[in-house]
Protein backbone atom coordinates (compact mmCIF):
# COMPACT_ATOMS: atom_id res chain seq x y z
CA UNK A 1 0.00 0.00 0.00
CA UNK A 2 1.10 3.76 -0.70
CA UNK A 3 -0.63 6.96 0.47
CA UNK A 4 -0.57 10.07 -1.09
CA UNK A 5 -1.92 13.21 0.02
CA UNK A 6 -2.79 15.40 -2.83
CA UNK A 7 -3.30 19.22 -1.22
CA UNK A 8 -3.59 22.75 -2.49
CA UNK A 9 -0.72 25.36 -0.81
CA UNK A 10 2.17 25.00 0.79
CA UNK A 11 2.71 24.79 4.29
CA UNK A 12 5.49 27.30 5.14
CA UNK A 13 4.86 27.84 9.15
CA UNK A 14 7.71 26.15 10.68
CA UNK A 15 6.22 24.74 13.54
CA UNK A 16 3.30 23.41 11.91
CA UNK A 17 6.01 22.07 8.87
CA UNK A 18 7.44 20.46 11.76
CA UNK A 19 4.61 18.40 12.98
CA UNK A 20 3.62 17.85 9.66
CA UNK A 21 7.08 16.01 9.21
CA UNK A 22 6.79 14.06 12.22
CA UNK A 23 3.50 12.65 11.47
CA UNK A 24 4.88 11.78 7.85
CA UNK A 25 7.72 10.61 9.15
CA UNK A 26 6.05 8.10 11.72
CA UNK A 27 3.40 7.05 8.65
CA UNK A 28 6.78 5.86 7.19
CA UNK A 29 7.07 3.25 9.31
CA UNK A 30 4.65 1.60 8.14
CA UNK A 31 3.28 2.62 4.35
CA UNK A 32 5.19 4.73 2.03
CA UNK A 33 3.32 7.97 2.16
CA UNK A 34 3.97 10.79 -0.19
CA UNK A 35 3.25 14.72 0.27
CA UNK A 36 1.87 16.38 -3.08
CA UNK A 37 1.61 20.31 -2.88
CA UNK A 38 -0.67 21.52 -5.69
CA UNK A 39 -0.50 25.57 -5.91
CA UNK A 40 -3.41 27.29 -4.99
CA UNK A 41 -5.00 28.84 -8.29
CA UNK A 42 -7.80 28.90 -10.34
CA UNK A 43 -10.22 25.92 -9.91
CA UNK A 44 -9.58 24.14 -13.41
CA UNK A 45 -5.45 24.83 -12.78
CA UNK A 46 -6.13 23.08 -9.77
CA UNK A 47 -8.62 20.19 -11.04
CA UNK A 48 -6.03 19.40 -13.47
CA UNK A 49 -2.87 19.01 -11.40
CA UNK A 50 -5.06 16.84 -8.86
CA UNK A 51 -6.19 15.20 -11.80
CA UNK A 52 -2.33 14.32 -12.65
CA UNK A 53 -1.57 14.22 -9.10
CA UNK A 54 -3.77 11.01 -8.57
CA UNK A 55 -3.99 9.09 -11.50
CA UNK A 56 -4.28 5.08 -11.13
CA UNK A 57 -4.74 5.77 -7.40
CA UNK A 58 -7.93 5.12 -5.33
CA UNK A 59 -9.55 8.50 -4.66
CA UNK A 60 -10.91 10.16 -1.46
CA UNK A 61 -12.03 13.21 -1.40
CA UNK A 62 -12.14 14.92 2.14
CA UNK A 63 -14.93 17.52 2.49
CA UNK A 64 -16.97 18.38 5.32
CA UNK A 65 -20.15 17.08 3.62
CA UNK A 66 -18.04 13.85 3.34
CA UNK A 67 -18.58 10.41 5.08
CA UNK A 68 -17.57 10.64 8.80
CA UNK A 69 -15.75 7.88 10.21
CA UNK A 70 -14.91 6.74 13.87
CA UNK A 71 -10.95 6.00 13.93
CA UNK A 72 -11.60 2.11 13.33
CA UNK A 73 -13.70 2.40 10.45
CA UNK A 74 -10.87 4.59 9.05
CA UNK A 75 -8.31 2.13 9.51
CA UNK A 76 -10.29 -0.66 8.17
CA UNK A 77 -11.41 1.49 5.23
CA UNK A 78 -8.05 2.19 4.32
CA UNK A 79 -6.71 -1.07 4.30
CA UNK A 80 -9.73 -2.02 2.13
CA UNK A 81 -9.02 0.85 -0.46
CA UNK A 82 -5.00 0.09 -0.24
CA UNK A 83 -5.54 -3.52 -1.46
CA UNK A 84 -7.18 -2.69 -4.49
CA UNK A 85 -6.04 -2.07 -7.87
CA UNK A 86 -2.60 -0.82 -7.48
CA UNK A 87 -2.74 -0.42 -3.97
CA UNK A 88 -2.62 3.71 -4.12
CA UNK A 89 -4.64 5.62 -1.83
CA UNK A 90 -4.97 9.47 -2.43
CA UNK A 91 -6.94 11.65 -0.21
CA UNK A 92 -7.68 15.21 -1.92
CA UNK A 93 -7.60 18.34 0.30
CA UNK A 94 -8.46 21.58 -1.23
CA UNK A 95 -7.79 25.44 -0.86
CA UNK A 96 -10.02 28.01 0.44
CA UNK A 97 -12.52 27.14 -2.41
CA UNK A 98 -12.68 23.63 -1.30
CA UNK A 99 -12.27 20.81 -3.66
CA UNK A 100 -12.96 21.71 -7.61
CA UNK A 101 -16.61 20.12 -8.11
CA UNK A 102 -15.73 17.61 -10.74
CA UNK A 103 -12.86 16.23 -8.81
CA UNK A 104 -15.26 15.92 -5.76
CA UNK A 105 -17.53 14.32 -8.41
CA UNK A 106 -14.17 11.54 -9.94
CA UNK A 107 -13.48 10.64 -6.46
CA UNK A 108 -13.73 7.21 -5.58
CA UNK A 109 -15.18 8.33 -1.94
CA UNK A 110 -15.94 10.93 0.17
CA UNK A 111 -14.72 11.73 3.86
CA UNK A 112 -15.13 13.98 5.92
CA UNK A 113 -12.52 14.53 9.10
CA UNK A 114 -15.05 16.34 10.98
CA UNK A 115 -17.83 18.34 10.83
CA UNK A 116 -16.10 21.47 11.85
CA UNK A 117 -14.61 23.56 9.40
CA UNK A 118 -10.59 23.33 9.60
CA UNK A 119 -8.28 25.52 7.72
CA UNK A 120 -7.00 23.21 4.53
CA UNK A 121 -3.40 23.43 6.58
CA UNK A 122 -4.86 22.08 9.84
CA UNK A 123 -6.88 19.86 8.07
CA UNK A 124 -3.64 18.23 6.27
CA UNK A 125 -2.16 17.84 9.82
CA UNK A 126 -5.30 16.11 11.45
CA UNK A 127 -4.88 13.64 8.10
CA UNK A 128 -1.34 13.01 8.66
CA UNK A 129 -2.14 11.87 12.25
CA UNK A 130 -5.50 9.98 11.99
CA UNK A 131 -3.35 7.76 9.04
CA UNK A 132 -0.82 7.13 11.93
CA UNK A 133 -3.32 6.26 14.02
CA UNK A 134 -5.00 4.15 11.18
CA UNK A 135 -1.55 2.41 11.16
CA UNK A 136 -1.38 1.72 14.85
CA UNK A 137 -5.12 0.17 14.84
CA UNK A 138 -4.39 -2.00 11.43
CA UNK A 139 -1.20 -3.33 13.27
CA UNK A 140 -2.98 -3.70 17.28
CA UNK A 141 -0.24 -1.27 18.74
CA UNK A 142 -1.60 0.74 21.55
CA UNK A 143 -1.45 4.51 20.43
CA UNK A 144 -4.43 4.15 18.32
CA UNK A 145 -6.67 3.46 21.13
Amino acid sequence: MRLVIVAVGRVKDRPLRAALDEYFGRVRRYVACDEVEIPDGPLPKVAQAMTRATAGANVIALEVGGRALPSEAFASSIERWGSRGKGVVAFLIGGADGLPPEVSAAADDRWSLSTLTFPHRLARLVLVEQLYRAMTILRGEPYGH
